[in-house]
């Protein structure tokens, strides 16, 4: 069960996962147990009748039983054991009942205990059975050897069969309530201390990132790490690449010189070097590209160094150094690079994982920028548009009245478009509104602006954590405003799946599309953002696009 730090968790969801232990309920069913028996005594007391052997050795037996299920509590359960501990249980009752007067005896009482175990323990189904079994070894005998009327007879067993189905009801919601508070206790407690655990663990990254002695910024740290090595080596081309976290099969360019790279390159359009760097755990020394069969960054290049970056295991990068001359690189320089890769591979691995953090910690502030310009900026702009109709009414003019009217015309639309931009801005996915709600008004608001055709397909039993559901919202809301305004779409498809633990999101459109799968200005903001809010919480982000047949997004995330 995944429970979510900043949000409720339905009742329906804990009460099935948490279930209420009988330890919960032993202190008032001995409580209700020696209750029973000292009603008994106290009606044996009151009554006229003498103190019969019978009536005394009911109270001894009762009390004997009690204090034995006082110090060993009845555990029902399934087993052979504990049935026969619920039978036993009924056993003693009935036999002290039947043996001081049926439904008559002071000791009537004793019979719910039995009942309140069992719906306690196992619910109503159970306790229904232990309360039929009861009746029936009561009522039996006490109409066989019954002196009253049939009529009188039946009354007194209908009014205590009713007692008793009332008392396992009432057991079963006792077990039902009590459980519901135990499961939002135990999510409660759980929340608590994954709290305390994430506020131990910021503050400690806070207290640790005032006394690194590199920087968390993963433009700083490629800086750094190409500068020491254009001061350690002699180099002609260089370059440092990282696997895409949002696209396998993809490796992202950070930082490259002498050479011409894509920002974005395919794992089978890498330089063979660097595709056997990335399997190797060592530092690779090419003394000489071509005799070795591994052509290089540059078609100038004859040596090169090829240093794999692993942080954690795991393979975050690869740097690779090279040289227009042959057997450039001596046995120092290698070692010199492999004393690098380990400190660079972490810097990195850090860097990242802090732009991740970045990421998602930004949508706060953007909703407060939102907020700021509404405020401020729009309302202003508003004002020249109304300042504006003031003057041409005071205008003679008719050519300069034309301009103004003009000008009045571009300030309603920019005014208009501020406002739709505003609102997407602020609009975000929150407890009370889930993703699919958030996402059909945007594309309602879409719709009544543009003339593409959307359709949105979705089926969403189960919500996603709710940082995990923002990203992926603007995510959404970014793909469709690209196909809405850049791409010339006349219909644009969105579907969204999610099941609680995995989510799907698409985007499709019939626009223009890229030149090809992977280009159309990668580096551009919006395809950058999508694929850092993607990165941020770890899911995989790809885009499909050719010329002239539209653009398809996709988003796949597999919750932890």
């Amino acid at each position: 069960m995944n429970a979510r730090l900043d949000e409720p968790v339905p009742v329906a969801t804990i009460t099935s996962a948490v279930v209420t232990p009988q330890s919960t309920f032993r202190p008032p069913v001995t409580a209700i147990r020696w209750a029973t028996v000292a009603v008994g005594i106290a009606l044996t007391g009151a009554s006229s009748q003498h103190l019969s052997r019978q009536i005394l050795t009911g109270v001894l037996v009762l009390a004997v039983y009690s204090a034995y299920r006082t110090f060993r509590p009845l555990v029902v359960d399934h087993t052979l054991l504990g049935l026969a501990g619920v039978l036993i249980e009924v056993g003693v009752g009935v036999l002290v009942v039947d043996a001081t007067g049926y439904w008559s005896s002071p000791f009537v009482f004793s019979l719910t205990t039995a009942v309140l175990v069992a719906g306690f323990a196992s619910g109503f189904a159970l306790a229904l059975r232990v309360s039929v079994v009861s009746i029936l070894a009561v009522a039996v005998p006490f109409h066989l050897e019954t002196q009253l009327s049939t009529l009188d007879a039946l009354h007194l067993t209908a009014q205590f069969s009713v007692e008793l189905l009332l008392v396992g009801l009432v057991a079963e919601y006792a077990r039902r309530f009590t459980g519901e508070a135990e499961a939002r206790r135990t999510v409660a407690l759980d929340r608590l201390g994954r709290l305390s655990e994430a506020n131990t663990l910021l503050y400690s990254l806070h207290r640790l990132a005032q006394t690194l002695p590199a920087s968390l910024d993963l433009d700083e740290v490629l800086d750094s790490t190409v500068g020491r090595l254009r001061s350690f080596l002699d180099i002609t081309a260089l370059a440092v690449v990282m696997p895409d976290d949002t696209a396998e099969g993809f490796w992202v360019v950070g930082r490259q010189e002498g050479v011409r790279l894509s920002p974005l390159v395919a794992t089978a359009d890498l330089p063979a070097a660097i595709r056997a760097a990335a399997e190797s755990d060592v530092t690779l020394n090419h003394r000489s590209l071509d005799a070795d069969g591994f052509p290089g960054l540059s078609v100038r290049s004859r040596s090169g160094l090829y240093g794999p970056l692993r942080a954690r295991g795991q393979l975050v990068g690869v740097i690779a150094v090279e040289h227009d001359s042959p057997d450039h690189f001596s046995p120092g320089d290698v070692a010199l690079v492999e004393g690098m890769v380990e400190t660079a591979a972490l810097a990195i691995d850090n860097a990242r994982w802090f732009s991740r953090l970045h990421t998602v910690g930004a949508a706060e502030e953007r909703t407060r920028i939102a907020r700021d310009l509404h405020d401020r900026i729009g309302q202003s702009i508003a004002y020249l548009g109304f300042e504006l109709d003031r003057i041409i009414g005071k205008v003679d003019d008719p050519a300069l009245a034309f301009d103004l009217d003009h000008l009045r015309r571009d300030v309603r639309a920019v005014v208009s478009e501020i406002r739709e931009t505003l609102y997407d801005l602020r609009t975000n996915v929150t407890e009370a509104d889930g993703f699919v709600e958030v996402l059909d008004t945007f594309l309602e608001r879409v719709r009544s602006r543009s003339a593409a055709q959307l359709t949105f397909r979705h089926d969403a039993p189960a919500r996603l954590p709710l940082p995990q559901e923002r990203e992926l919202w603007r995510i959404a809301q970014e793909a469709v405003t690209n196909a809405e305004r850049h791409a010339a779409a006349s219909e644009i498809s969105v579907s969204w799946r999610c099941d609680g633990s995995r989510a799907t999101l698409e985007v499709a459109d019939d626009g223009k599309g890229f030149e090809t799968a992977k280009a159309g200005r990668l580096d551009s903001y919006g395809i950058v953002g999508m694929r850092e809010r993607a990165a941020s919480i770890g899911a995989s982000f790809t885009i499909d696009s050719r010329s002239g047949r539209g653009t398809t997004v996709r988003c796949a995330l597999e919750a932890s």
